[in-house]
């Protein structure tokens, strides 16, 4: 069984960290990844740095571009994660864009991420449609899950259908701007976060966007499996360096 479905059926909410990959430092990536499963969290997305990253708020962006003036690659990247299961066990996913897949070669891309123990990849520019017609089988047949996102301007249709095509979580964005850290959630993502959990689907959502301390954690697991935070964690690396990573994660599940 995929580490992603082992994890979901653990019985407590789950907490995702994303970060983007070759930041601060270039090297930072591996060091990074242990100090988060050792301080507790149940799941991490690897951020691969992309020069054109619609879907990201400012925090980031920044960080993707240092990242790619750092000299991260698709390739670098792969190389730095060579021996990660040799330390850690908890899920790992890459998230980014599908052009730098597209460019490495999806079939191939997809067999790195088998060989170094990737679990899953979240690629909010891959059309559902289009990634169920041409790749969902390459996907398949190297044991990666798809993780598609959903927002409130979502229809029930449409989330049906993803839910039909899903194999993990659903990554449920708490609003329809970009990637950043808010302070609470009002009236209408709480509605949203009652509508989706109504909906009864088959597999379960996990919120990210705008979740960056203890009350927004626990405000989007009200009703959903799980929570992830990106902007704030990347903050905190950005003030504190890599080496307190432990107290921004007690912060957030305490």
């Amino acid at each position: 069984m995929n580490r992603i479905n082992q994890k979901l059926q653990e019985d407590k909410k789950l907490l995702s960290i994303y970060f983007t990959a070759g930041y601060p430092n270039i090297n930072d990536t591996f060091k990074i990844i242990e100090d988060l499963e050792k301080s507790g969290v149940d799941m991490i997305e690897i951020g691969l740095p992309f020069s054109d990253p619609l879907a990201d708020g400012p925090t980031i962006q920044e960080s993707s571009t240092a990242a790619l003036k750092n000299g991260m690659t698709t390739d670098r990247l792969f190389d730095q994660l060579t021996d990660i299961r040799q330390s850690v066990s908890i899920p790992l996913i890459i998230m980014g864009y599908f052009n730098p897949v597209l460019q490495y070669g999806v079939e191939a891309f997809c067999k790195k991420c088998q060989e170094i123990g990737i679990d899953g990849l979240i690629l909010p520019d891959l059309p559902a449609d289009v990634y169920d017609e041409q790749y969902r089988s390459t996907f398949e047949k190297y044991g990666l899950i798809n993780v598609f996102l959903i927002t409130p301007q979502t229809s029930d249709e449409r989330i049906r259908y993803i839910d039909s095509i899903s194999d993990g979580f659903i990554y449920m964005v708490s609003s329809a701007s970009t990637t950043g850290a808010k302070t609470g959630f009002g009236a209408i993502q709480s509605e949203y976060f009652k509508r989706i959990d109504t909906m009864k689907l088959n597999n379960p959502q996990i919120v990210g966007f705008g979740i960056s301390n203890n009350d927004t954690f626990r405000q989007a697991t009200t009703y959903a499996k799980g929570a992830i935070i990106g902007s704030a964690f990347i903050k905190h690396v950005t003030q504190k360096g890599i080496d307190d990573i432990k107290s921004f994660i007690d912060r957030v599940l305490h």
